[in-house]
């Protein structure tokens, strides 16, 4: 997976304290999702968001049952291209360094990214 498939937008940074599902409702995306439908898979920190989000079944994996545990995998499986793209953003040096703003950090992002598009074209 490349980062074009992103589709080439950052969103603003919010500071580190806030929850996955905060953020994802403060940017909008859980929002469009549930309006137009489209079906998103995430990991368990968006248990009770909107109905489109499907999340992997919660229970210790010698609790789950064997259909429990073919759904989970099946669902590892579809988010694992999400996962690699977040592994390349990881690998950017400078988002492991940053101690600053976060008004900063999404000037910074957005500029990684464009050179990391240009990069790979």
């Amino acid at each position: 997976m490349n980062l074009h498939s992103l589709g080439g937008t950052v969103s603003p940074a919010l500071p580190g304290a806030v929850h996955d599902i905060r953020g994802a409702y403060a940017h909008g995306p859980l929002d469009a999702l549930d309006t137009t439908g489209v079906t998103c898979w995430a990991d368990k920190a968006y248990q009770g968001a909107v109905q489109v989000v499907r999340v992997p079944c919660r229970r210790r994996w010698d609790k789950l049952s064997a259909g429990q545990k073919a759904v989970n995998r099946a669902h590892a499986k579809i988010r694992a291209l999400g996962e690699q793209a977040v592994a390349t953003l990881k690998t950017w040096r400078l988002l492991r360094k940053l101690r600053c703003s976060t008004t900063r950090i999404t000037d910074l992002v957005k500029a990684a990214f464009t050179l990391e598009l240009t990069a790979s074209t």
